[in-house]
């Protein structure tokens, strides 16, 4: 999956056209159309069962489609001839589970891929890896086992895992959702230092708070359709449909 010549920054970094997903007979996503920026933040929002963790999951070619494109960076995802693992290197994925290793340490977590997939120098991982711990506020966390980090911990691990194959885009699907109330916290502010740093981040999300704070757009998604969408003071404030209305007054 090499870059384009014919895809600029100025161009979106993600282009999401007629995009329609079915599980056997249930159609799921029914005609999404998205275009995201490089360096923004976008926050997909909504019920249970609307289509939102299946939408990104199509992005990172983790879930198949029926009909519709998705290109990232100009290069079509959904292709017979696609080059998965330069895919995984563009665009980096949280899940609500952690799904760290048990048996590796949190620094050996974060320099499996680089090293074992990348074949990159193992020495130059090390000091990145230990970086990003910094980073994600666990330095003094290398040595520790997932069963010894609290659930907030663990996810930030698992940030900083996706984080060293040093990709150009981040999708977090509901990572907080796991999470006890006094972990959440850390884990949105490692996300806020990203897209302060301008990584382009889409989150699946029921933290409205932090979603009307981070966001540079908010798409509502309700039985597989974008109902609404817009910044977040337009969104919050001036909801037009009916059912954004609806969603909006049950949770805030």
């Amino acid at each position: 999956m090499s870059q384009p010549v014919h895809w600029t920054p100025d161009q979106p970094i993600i282009s999401i056209r007629n995009l329609r997903k079915s599980f056997g007979a249930l159609e799921v996503l029914k005609g999404i159309n998205m275009d995201i920026m490089k360096g923004e933040v976008i926050c997909i929002i909504g019920p249970s069962g609307s289509g939102k963790s299946t939408l990104i999951r199509c992005i990172n070619a983790l879930s198949d489609i029926q009909e519709g494109s998705i290109t990232v960076e100009g290069q079509e995802v959904h292709t017979p001839h696609l080059d998965k693992l330069a895919l995984r290197k563009k665009i980096g994925m949280v899940f609500q589970q952690y799904n760290l290793f048990p048996h590796k340490t949190a620094l050996q977590n974060i320099m499996m891929a680089p090293v074992l997939v990348l074949k990159q120098d193992r020495a130059e991982v090390e000091q990145r890896a230990r970086a990003l711990l910094k980073k994600v506020r666990l330095a003094d966390k290398a040595d520790a086992y997932p069963g010894e980090l609290s659930g907030g911990q663990q996810q930030r691990v698992a940030i900083a895992r996706s984080l060293a194959m040093n990709p150009d885009i981040m999708l977090f699907d509901e990572v907080t959702a796991a999470l006890d109330p006094e972990t959440v916290k850390e884990v949105l502010v490692t996300i806020k230092d990203l897209a302060a740093e301008k990584m382009t981040c889409i989150l699946v999300t029921h933290e409205m708070g932090f979603a009307r704070e981070i966001a540079d757009h908010i798409y509502f998604t309700d039985r597989g359709v974008i109902v609404e969408h817009g910044p977040p003071a337009t969104f919050f404030n001036n909801a037009k449909d009916e059912r954004t209305k609806l969603f909006l007054s049950q949770i805030l």
